[in-house]
């Protein structure tokens, strides 16, 4: 069978770069060896997001009585909590697929194997093409724990499949997104939880000040967290784990839970890729490729986290899905990759994008940042939201927005317009131009920017 590209995989990156190729006229096959939608739609970003809204639903209800809201005898239904999650997976996965069909692409269930440069496996059939697009995503990363491979020990797609595990206690060894996102998910429902992570701080490549200030608030709500701890050995049986780590001064403990979550990041996924006569230039177990997606091997492109060294997002990955085909198509790339936002859906929300204030004193940028509080926001208050802020860095020779890191409410919505500002050159005067609505959290954008607008 002959097409004009094979993308393997159909995750965020390789169902956008499918679409886009058949809008370009391309004959398009795209393998995936699972379901449509990859990690984040299935098994990551969306299953995640809607067991949250369900957990902290629940959560909210216990603290009603503050809004002057009586509830009685309020509990959670796990089973009904992942069924809706399910459901939700379900629809957005149905959407994908009638994406894939409405514009002719041929999907083929089963990993694609590249075999030579425009040949494809798969299941014995022989696929040839013009151009090869890689998207095949990552998978969880273990460390070398003694114990890491005991049953009683889980990672995220164990938990947000299916049915998932309910537990009473739970160890998170790792604090990075997955961890932080799924320890906020877990105590809401009343879990005792544990995070131990081995760097400085949790979220580690996030701004210092964002990791101080979610973990003063997730230890004032009761979880644990370790940092600079490193995990010795994993122990026990499902229902009774016992973790032994060494703290930051050295010193062992032990902690025991019903489950250990092992949440250390992921690496790229390229098992099955390649065929015994066919190889890339690998980087730690990444294909390498460039700002477009080029590999070592002419028409072999690699978008997402299969890529070394690439942003492990999903927007990432379809970003550069686009962008690659673009490229194939003779067409200038048409979405910017410097300026990427990140975010975390904790309570409350964290967003950072561009530079922090640490990262532009190490360019060796002289900086003026500007902090408005959650405290001095109505709509904060209103909702009784912990304390947070909204950061901007600019460049204090010409006021350029150089980046931001918000803590609060809808940061994750409001980091859009910041992303955008960052990318077409505004300063914090051009924003404090911007009126905002009131009472809203957006308003503190504003506020922000306001602070640093010249005399």
């Amino acid at each position: 069978m002959k097409f004009d590209i094979a993308i393997i995989g159909g995750g965020p990156g390789g169902y956008t770069a499918a679409e886009k190729a058949a809008k370009a006229g391309l004959q398009v096959v795209l393998f995936e060896k699972e379901d449509l939608g990859g990690t984040c739609l299935n098994r990551g970003c969306m299953p995640t997001k809607a067991l949250l809204h369900s957990a902290e639903t629940y959560s909210i209800l216990g603290k009603a009585e503050e809004l002057g809201v009586r509830t009685y005898e309020t509990d959670y239904d796990f089973g009904a909590m992942h069924a809706r999650k399910d459901q939700v997976v379900e629809t957005l996965r149905q959407g994908v697929e009638k994406l894939m069909k409405s514009n002719k692409i041929t999907v083929v269930r089963g990993q694609g194997c590249i075999e030579a440069p425009g040949v494809v496996t798969c299941d014995g059939e022989t696929y040839e093409v013009n151009d090869i697009i890689i998207a095949t995503g990552s998978k969880v990363f273990y460390p070398p724990i003694p114990g890491i491979d005991l049953p009683g020990v889980y990672n995220s797609k164990d938990i947000l499949e299916g049915g998932g595990h309910d537990f009473d206690s739970l160890v998170i060894i790792g604090g990075g997104v997955v961890g932080v996102e799924c320890a906020a998910l877990y105590h809401c429902l009343d879990c005792a939880v544990t995070v131990l992570e081995a760097a400085d701080h949790i979220l580690p490549f996030m701004d210092k000040e964002i990791a101080q200030r979610l973990t003063m608030i997730l230890k004032k709500r009761g979880l644990d967290i370790e940092a600079k701890a490193t995990v010795q050995k994993i122990e026990g049986e499902p229902g009774n784990m016992t973790v032994t780590y060494v703290d930051k001064k050295g010193a062992e403990h032990t902690v025991t839970a019903q489950g250990v979550l092992a949440a250390a990041g992921r690496k790229a996924n390229v098992d099955g890729l390649f065929g015994e006569n066919f190889s890339l230039e690998m980087e730690r177990g990444a294909i390498v490729g460039d700002v477009d997606g080029r590999t070592s091997v002419p028409h072999v492109y690699v978008i997402g986290d299969a890529k070394a060294k690439n942003i492990q997002l999903a927007h990432v990955a379809s970003a550069q899905g686009e962008n690659a085909v673009a490229v194939i198509t003779g067409k200038k790339p048409p979405l910017d990759m410097s300026v990427v936002p990140s975010c975390v859906y904790t309570t409350p929300e964290i967003a950072s994008v561009g530079l922090t204030e640490e990262n532009a004193k190490a360019n060796g940028i002289v900086v003026k940042s500007g902090k408005y509080l959650t405290g001095a926001n109505g709509k904060c208050l209103i909702e009784g939201t912990e304390s947070g802020y909204v950061k901007l860095v600019t460049d204090k020779e010409n006021g350029r927005i150089l980046g931001a890191q918000l803590v609060c409410p809808r940061a994750t919505d409001m980091v859009g317009e910041l992303t955008l500002a960052i990318q077409k050159g505004l300063t914090a005067a051009d924003l404090s131009e911007v009126i905002h609505p009131h009472p809203t959290f957006s308003e503190m954008l504003f506020g922000a920017a306001e602070g640093l607008r010249p005399e």
